[in-house]
């Protein structure tokens, strides 16, 4: 695959490198495309070494070949990091002062931003319509991380890493076999509340539920996530219902599910919540007792959607994070509720002591309603994510 790897003038160019880095290490061919400011940061001598290819930032350069118009209209896909505040710019005004910016007006392949500047850049009202006009425009811009910027400053503004920008990418030229389907995907983790200050919550990120949606949605799906208090931005291109309880979650997945060919719930769902809400915050009593918690049992929603099924040839997913115990492993433990949920698949996944929840990766592995071994998948979170609709694919 031909690859444009644009990068603009910014102290994260040097990550950069390491993204030229995975996608030669994939096999693809790749040409970077540096502005003059960029090379201020990562010099001529060091991309022209690693991807193999001459590098030129002047439409005058290449006149007889015309590279102005030829290295976008060559490109299998378009990859911008970082993108600086003045790239996204002159992008989204069409500009075609520098070869970056022809590239990117002549390119009809897909296109991925990886926005990198101070908070303040980023936060800035011509940023944000910027970016409005890019996505409107079918660019895919991801949202900056948040983290240690340059200096002491720290905030949103801060290049992902390089192998989630690669992973956004590659996915954008993936298969097209979801097309015209119709999907919802829960994620993130259920808070029921106690008072107007404390709730009960658990340790989902939504990293796995925003990786199935984005993975959906590249695969040409119409998806929607319902998002139960992520800490992982919903990805360019997907509907998300913000939720917060258990209660909200059901509501909205079986509203979202009528027209629905799949039902993915990778939410962690709430088992309990408290019987009662407190109006005020819950005092110590200072006499060393302590309030009792009593607690009433939540709708099981995976258990729901498998039984109605809410559209006829609807498949149901459901995520189970199981620990072992002296009752069983995680696989047993995964089996017996694969029995009692009866969903089409069911994806069981160790977690704690660092694993599964808030991490990048899963290991985990699918089984059908009789608790049998589909499919198993290990990597990256995006990598799961494709095994998961690669399972769904051939249930339907």
């Amino acid at each position: 695959m031909r690859i444009v790897l644009g990068v603009a003038g910014g102290i994260a160019a040097y990550k950069a490198v390491l993204l030229l880095r995975l996608f030669r290490e994939a096999g693809h061919d790749v040409r970077v495309v540096p502005t003059v400011a960029a090379l201020e940061f990562v010099g001529r001598a060091t991309w022209e070494a690693l991807s193999g290819q001459p590098v030129t930032t002047d439409v005058f350069e290449d006149v007889d070949q015309v590279a102005h118009v030829a290295v976008g209209k060559t490109a299998d896909l378009v990859v911008v990091a970082p993108a600086t505040a003045d790239l996204l710019a002159r992008a989204a005004a069409g500009r075609a002062d520098d070869l970056l910016t022809a590239t990117l007006l002549v390119a009809r392949c897909p296109v991925l931003m990886a926005p990198a500047m101070h908070t303040e850049m980023w936060e800035h009202p011509a940023t944000v319509a910027n970016v409005d006009t890019l996505r409107r425009r079918g660019v895919h811009v991801l949202d900056p991380a948040s983290g240690r910027l340059t200096g002491a400053d720290t905030g949103p503004g801060r290049l992902p890493e390089p192998e989630e920008i690669a992973a956004a990418a590659l996915a954008l030229v993936g298969p097209r076999d979801l097309l015209g389907r119709r999907v919802v995907v829960s994620a993130g983790g259920t808070r029921e509340p106690l008072d107007p200050v404390r709730f009960l919550g658990n340790r989902s990120s939504g990293r796995q539920g925003v990786a199935l949606a984005r993975a959906a949605a590249a695969r040409g799906a119409h998806v929607t996530l319902v998002a139960a208090n992520l800490s992982v931005p919903v990805p360019p291109g997907v509907a998300s219902v913000p939720v917060e309880t258990a209660a909200q979650l059901r509501d909205a997945v079986r509203a979202a599910a009528k027209d629905a060919d799949a039902v993915v719930m990778a939410a962690a769902v709430a088992d309990y919540r408290p019987a009662t809400l407190a109006d005020a915050k819950i005092k110590k009593r200072g006499d060393g007792s302590t309030p009792a918690l009593h607690l009433v049992e939540n709708p099981d929603v995976l258990a729901e959607l498998a039984a109605d099924r809410l559209r006829d040839g609807q498949v149901v997913v459901g995520f189970a994070a199981e620990t072992g115990d002296d009752d069983g492993s995680v696989l047993e433990h995964g089996r017996a509720k694969a029995l009692r949920k009866k969903a089409d698949l069911l994806v069981v996944n160790a977690v704690g002591d660092g694993r599964g929840f808030g991490t990048d990766v899963n290991d985990v592995v699918v089984l059908d309603a009789r608790g049998e071994v589909v499919s198993a998948a290990a990597g990256s979170k995006d990598d799961v994510a494709h095994a998961v609709w690669d399972a769904v694919l051939a249930r339907w």
